[in-house]
């Protein structure tokens, strides 16, 4: 048996003997995870932030992204909290952490953190079969994404988040990773913030091949930048999927769509 199969069995065998019954997530991504998984009847509570899926609709809720109801979360009694750090303030976080209950938390920075947290999330809820398949299935998906858009130069793309003014993400950005799976290269990678302001001049010199927005109407600025790349090529691409904003399983369909939208010739 091999290193990683054993330690695999070695959590799998500890996340049951101490398996939660009541659950509460405070964030969308790890909500949608536990559906995935087939464990939203473990759910007691949730934190939302947008349309949730149609599993949980009659769900608890225990405040809205940024504004947990910490009084409303202890009496659903959870004995495991999925935490997402950025969906709860810092001074929250601090009194959660004083409560004394257990805490698993998640902020996956690339592709292969995202499937290993989907296993341990499953161990957690005392399913860790289930988390194995599941990540196996997408690890799977993205080594056939990775190779069917691989390059030997990767495309530089600048992933527009908003432009008025410009956002977009740093390299520790899982968007970042998602890029790299379709055979690009995140032209700001060299920045930590995970979603930095840039100045045009900034992405001007760095001339990206391809420039991606979430809406039609934010790429047309550009086009009064004829010499850069992405404008001369016409590689202005926008993508609607909301999905590559939301760190589960899903997401990676979400990026295999990304990858059509970037490299439609593969």
């Amino acid at each position: 048996m091999s290193r990683v199969w054993l330690a695999i069995l070695l959590l799998a065998v500890g996340g049951v003997a101490g398996a939660a019954g009541r659950v509460v997530s405070l964030a969308p991504s790890l909500s949608e995870i536990v559906v995935e998984l087939g464990s939203a009847d473990l759910l007691v509570g949730v934190l939302d932030a947008g349309e949730r899926p149609d599993e949980l609709k009659n769900l608890p809720s225990v405040g809205r992204y940024g504004q947990l109801d910490i009084e409303r979360l202890l009496s659903l009694q959870p004995d495991l909290l999925l935490l997402w750090p950025g969906s709860v303030s810092p001074a929250q976080r601090d009194q959660l952490q004083r409560l004394g209950i257990p805490t698993y938390v998640a902020e996956p920075h690339s592709l292969e953190q995202l499937t290993a947290q989907i296993e341990a999330i499953a161990a957690q809820l005392g399913r860790p079969e289930r988390g194995i398949a599941w990540a196996s299935d997408l690890r799977e998906r993205l080594a056939a994404l990775r190779q069917r858009y691989r390059r030997d130069e990767p495309l530089r793309v600048f992933y527009q988040v908003w432009d008025r003014p410009l956002y977009t993400v740093g390299g520790g950005q899982i968007i970042s990773d998602a890029l790299a799976v379709c055979g690009a290269r995140n032209v700001f990678a060299d920045l930590t913030l995970p979603a930095p302001q840039v100045s045009l001049e900034a992405v001007l010199q760095r001339n990206p091949e391809v420039i991606v927005a979430s809406e039609r109407a934010q790429l047309d600025a550009w086009k009064a930048w004829p010499n850069v790349a992405a404008v001369a090529q016409g590689q202005l691409r926008w993508v609607t999927d909301k999905g590559l904003e939301r760190p589960s399983g899903q997401m990676v369909e979400a990026v295999a769509r990304l990858c059509e939208v970037i490299a439609p010739d593969r």
